[in-house]
């Protein structure tokens, strides 16, 4: 699974114009993503001829059952000694780190335990990411299982959401249902956001009372396999002012007209600017502050970016969403997302909930 992972890390180590020996893996995500491994602490050190997985006494059995393509190392107590002992017995001169996720104090840190080793520390910015990007098909597998899970816990909310239930308590159901499909957890906080609230574009559940005649906005995803879903559907609960069902529907063909001409070969400015227009042209475009949308993978916002400054170009294998929205303070507000493959030759929208307008007694 991660052998070509690592290949094509090392190519990448050795394009870079600084030509770094080795490169330093803190970032749980990525460490993950070239390993394999799951655990809650460890670091990898990798070059162009070893791969070393540094952990602690916790996942000494853990790690080989998880990462068999890398050495397991049980660091000392500061794994920066670990690292350390490694430059000086195999000659290393050059590590590379990830500067985005490494803190100044840490930093810091490691020149002070390196600086016997005469090693140089390279900041490098999106190395793994890059590789990251494009999914293989083992990770679109995942993803559409993912994608699978938040399908049916739209569906069976639609069975239970009603006037009466607190905001929190509609999304311990979902994150309950989807623990049972499969899911580890939710892939980021459960937004359920009723009447007035759900004009906030994150308004994470509360102890509102949700009441009939309004909107109700659920955003949410499945942790599955260590991968993101992440879904967003719009109802309402009994009869709501006209102008709510107006921007649902706006919303609603605002993404369909973007998912219709979505394909590789775009930007993500070109994919946001669809919608974006869309939604200007019917009245509403200062009510549409955020990008269109979003990487999808081991983390639940991660490149592509889908937004007005994105000059990315989407190419096969990438996973974003899709999610135009409308917010009108005080009134309400409507979003739906869905999560999309780039494939060859157009797209797979891989999340199928039903977008018609739905109004539940």
């Amino acid at each position: 699974m991660t052998q070509h992972r690592i290949d094509a890390l090392r190519t990448e180590m050795n394009n870079k114009e600084f030509a770094i020996d080795a490169m330093l893996i803190t970032t749980p995500s990525n460490r993950q993503y070239m390993s394999g491994f799951t655990g809650s602490s460890g670091v990898l050190l990798i070059t162009l001829q070893h791969t070393w997985l540094l952990t602690d006494f916790r996942y000494m059995t853990q790690a080989p059952e998880q990462s068999k393509a890398f050495e397991i190392v049980q660091h000392a107590p500061n794994v920066l000694n670990t690292i350390a002992d490694l430059c000086v017995k195999h000659g290393l001169k050059s590590i590379g780190f990830e500067q985005d996720f490494v803190t100044y104090g840490y930093f810091m840190e490691m020149k002070k335990v390196l600086v016997d080793t005469s090693v140089e520390l390279v900041a490098t910015q999106g190395i793994v990411e890059a590789i990251r990007i494009t999914k293989d098909e083992e990770e679109l597998t995942i993803l559409r299982e993912a994608a699978e899970i938040v399908d049916q816990t739209y569906d069976y909310i639609l069975k239970e959401l009603r006037p009466g239930l607190r905001e929190k308590e509609v999304a311990w159901m979902m994150e309950q249902k989807m623990r049972e499909l499969g899911a580890t957890g939710p892939s980021f906080e459960t937004i359920v956001a009723s009447g007035e609230r759900s004009a906030l574009p994150h308004g994470i559940a509360s102890d509102r009372v949700i009441q009939s005649g309004e909107m109700v906005k659920l955003d949410f995803g499945a942790k599955y396999k260590g991968y993101c879903s992440d879904i967003t559907r719009t109802v309402a609960i009994g009869e709501v002012p006209d102008e709510l069902q107006k921007i649902y529907e706006i919303v609603r063909d605002a993404q369909e007209t973007t998912l219709a001409v979505l394909r590789p070969g775009m930007t993500g400015r070109e994919v946001d600017a669809i919608a974006r227009k869309f939604i200007s042209e019917a009245g509403y475009g200062e009510n549409f502050g955020h990008g269109t949308g979003h990487g999808l993978g081991l983390d639940i916002h991660e490149a592509p970016t889908v937004g007005p400054r994105s000059e990315q170009v989407l190419k096969p294998g990438m996973v974003v969403t899709v999610e135009p929205g409308i917010y009108l303070p005080g009134l309400g507000g409507v979003r739906i997302e869905d999560d999309v493959i780039i494939t060859e030759n157009g797209i797979e929208v891989i999340t199928k909930s039903p977008k018609a307008w739905t109004v539940l007694d």
